[in-house]
């Protein structure tokens, strides 16, 4: 089985225009709703490609029943774990430019988790380790969780033996590097604000040696730069794709979770990583993966070793 946590849940909403205007107002086309959050939209995918999977992280108020809903009615659905509590679930509005394929995503902040919330939350995820093969810990906090909450969740799981990826940014990702988990994968603009850094290798290599055991950079169309203890690879796309890469970076935690739950090496773990992102980009909603797509990907994506310039 594996596990994803998702302390802040969302309501994802998306509403498509024919082209956004500031300061006028818009007709929507097209109104979609789906479960989301980082870790949720991992597991839809995990899922998708036939992993057990489990969610758990809160959910609360109207919006989080319709989110338990919507998850409970997906075809390939993970098992619901989530934790409630008295707060309403935030949303997130995705407003899609249908002229330009531009999206502009507006993100509420979650509700308040209290401090018997927040215990309840740790039962569930020991639990649930103890049947768990890998674990990733992904995206915001709500307010009322203290910022060394990955960091507390990752010591957990390594003492039970579970690999732990953490996906996060800001204070949380400094405090959870340190506790050391197994892989970490930020974007740049992540990396550059815990390293100082900007070029995407040093940045990749400050950043392991902060406390991960591997690190994959995302360099969004570049595709991926892995920093690990077998070796440094790039891993990028055969082309250039166009579309809405809405979900990419989730895909690309999928793809990395699911490889390293089977047990696989590290060009495998990339190619299926980037196969992945890339069909995200390519799939019509936002979100989704296109199939046919990713099994196209997976014997054309370019995974090399990277030799760094002196």
């Amino acid at each position: 089985m594996i596990l994803t946590v998702t302390l802040n849940t969302a309501l994802d909403l998306t509403y498509a225009v024919p082209a956004l205007v500031p300061h006028t107002t818009h007709r929507v086309g097209e109104v979609t709703e789906r479960p989301g959050g980082k870790g949720v939209n991992v597991a839809r995918v995990l899922s998708t490609l036939g992993h057990d999977t489990v969610v758990t992280g809160f959910a609360g108020g109207s919006n989080g029943t319709v989110l338990r809903e919507l998850l409970g009615a997906l075809p390939n659905r993970p098992t619901d774990a989530l934790v409630t509590v008295a707060g309403n679930t935030r949303r997130t509005l995705a407003v899609v430019d249908r002229a330009t394929g531009d999206t502009t995503q507006l993100n509420e902040p979650g509700p308040h988790i209290g401090s018997d919330e927040w215990a309840a939350l740790l039962g569930t995820y020991r639990d649930l380790l103890t049947g768990a093969d890998a674990v990733a810990l992904c995206g915001s906090l709500p307010p009322g969780i203290h910022v060394g909450a990955y960091a507390e969740l990752i010591r957990l799981a390594r003492a039970a033996g579970v690999p732990v990826l953490l996906d996060t940014g800001g204070e949380p990702l400094r405090r959870g590097i340190a506790a050391r988990p197994d892989l970490v994968k930020p974007n740049a603009d992540e990396l550059a604000r815990l390293t100082g850094a900007r070029e995407p290798f040093r940045a990749t290599r400050d950043a392991r040696r902060r406390g991960a055991r591997s690190v994959v950079a995302s360099l969004g169309p570049d595709g991926l730069l892995a920093v690990t203890p077998d070796g440094i690879w790039r891993a990028a796309p055969p082309s250039a794709v166009r579309g809405n890469p809405t979900g990419a970076g989730d895909s690309a935690v999928a793809g990395l979770l699911s490889a390293l739950a089977e047990g696989l090496g590290w060009q495998d773990r990339l190619t299926r990583a980037v196969a992945l992102s890339t069909a995200t980009v390519m799939a019509p909603a936002a979100g989704e993966f296109d199939r046919a797509a990713y099994e196209d990907l997976l014997t054309r994506v370019a995974v090399e070793p990277h030799a760094p310039a002196a």
